[in-house]
């Protein structure tokens, strides 16, 4: 096992599978502009992840290129967490998922941006001016929907106790996560646990929102055990290139 490698899988695998989520809004969203706004998070998902898995395919060093990582692995080879494939569900679902996400990737990025690879800290760098949008769009809905109608506030509470458990996995350290953290290649897991769970509660005050109380949680993706639902995406992002492959426009 190459840790460096499986770090940059993580990374690209995680921004991919967010990014197709996203996408399968695109022409649903419940207003225009919030139609538009999803559309270009799923973008920026998608070119991050293009950077992370091209880098990852020069690093692994068997001619597979981004398109290659993206398209020709099967499920237990992705290594993106377990909240990035949960449904969409309704709109408020999405909504609760893309921040939690957002809340813990801004300040992932900010620690991979002082990486001791200099490639890693670039695409981190540049990652991160967009996630900053990111957060900021993603905590507003937050507690526009939170503090918005009782019904509003139900459907985002309930949205915000069912992802609750896919939370912790972020936060545990792996024999990957600790080699990438003694090499400064990467922050040490645990250590954006205490920053990340600030940025949540400051938001959740704000969007009258209770914190979940629930201690448990769901692990397993970033070894490659997944949910049924990544099957049901890759079906859908993988079809053209598992049907004809190498096809090209």
């Amino acid at each position: 096992m190459n840790p460096k490698l499986e770090y940059l899988l993580r990374l690209g695998d995680n921004c991919l599978v967010l990014s197709q989520q996203l996408a399968a809004w695109c022409g649903h969203g419940p207003a225009l502009e919030e139609d538009l706004a999803l559309t270009n998070v799923a973008l920026d998902l998608l070119g991050q992840a293009r950077l992370w898995l091209s880098y990852a395919g020069e690093v692994e060093g068997c001619g597979r290129d981004e398109d290659a990582l993206a398209y020709r692995r099967d499920g237990f080879d992705f290594r993106n967490l377990l909240l990035v494939e949960q449904p969409n569900g309704h709109y408020g679902d999405t909504i609760a998922r893309q921040f939690l996400f957002d809340a813990w990737h801004r300040h992932l990025l900010a620690g991979l941006s002082q990486s001791s690879d200099a490639r890693i800290a670039e695409i981190a760098q540049k990652a991160a001016k967009e996630v900053r949008y990111h957060v900021e769009r993603s905590a507003g809905l937050m507690i526009a929907l939170g503090d918005g109608t009782e019904q509003s506030r139900a459907r985002m509470q309930a949205a915000l106790d069912k992802l609750w458990p896919y939370t912790n996995e972020w936060f545990e350290s792996d024999a990957v996560d600790a080699h990438c953290a003694a090499e400064g290649l990467a922050p040490a897991a645990p250590s954006l646990a205490a920053p990340w769970r600030a940025s949540v509660d400051a938001v959740l005050a704000r969007a009258m929102l209770a914190m979940p109380s629930y201690t448990g949680h769901q692990r397993g993706g970033r070894q490659g055990v997944h949910s049924e639902h990544l099957g049901h995406l890759l079906t859908e992002l993988q079809f053209l290139q598992r049907a004809y492959p190498g096809a090209q426009w």
